[in-house]
């Protein structure tokens, strides 16, 4: 429902452009032969990759907000044979909220690495 979203774009743009810094990092690493632009931009583009990343991530959880709480998606209620209720919407908030400890602690970790190894 919200594939059309520019939040998705924002998302998809960010990890392909870091994946593909991340694995071309990785293989020439292995092949012993790691040329500095390669290495400057795993540790420089993430400055502005991460945050883009997340961002994109957030808006296109809350623009699926409604269509998920009006139409119950994944959610399951009681009374059923197992017991057990779960409720996808209320999961989805406590993901964006888990945001708030979690992308600070990376983000800083990226960046001591990057003051380590550049």
């Amino acid at each position: 429902q919200v594939q059309t979203e520019d939040s998705v774009l924002l998302f998809v743009v960010a990890w392909t452009i870091t994946e593909i810094i991340r694995y071309s990092f990785y293989t020439f690493s292995l092949l012993n032969h790691l040329p500095y632009l390669i290495k400057w931009a795993r540790y420089t583009l993430f400055i502005v990759l991460y945050p883009m990343g997340v961002s994109g991530e957030l808006l296109t959880i809350y623009a699926a907000l409604p269509f998920v709480r009006q139409s119950g998606l994944y959610s399951i209620s009681l009374p059923n044979k197992y017991n057990f209720s779960f409720d996808y919407y209320t999961f989805l908030i406590l993901v964006m909220i888990s945001y708030i400890p979690i992308f600070p602690q990376l983000y800083f970790h990226m960046l001591h690495q990057r003051r380590k190894i550049l």
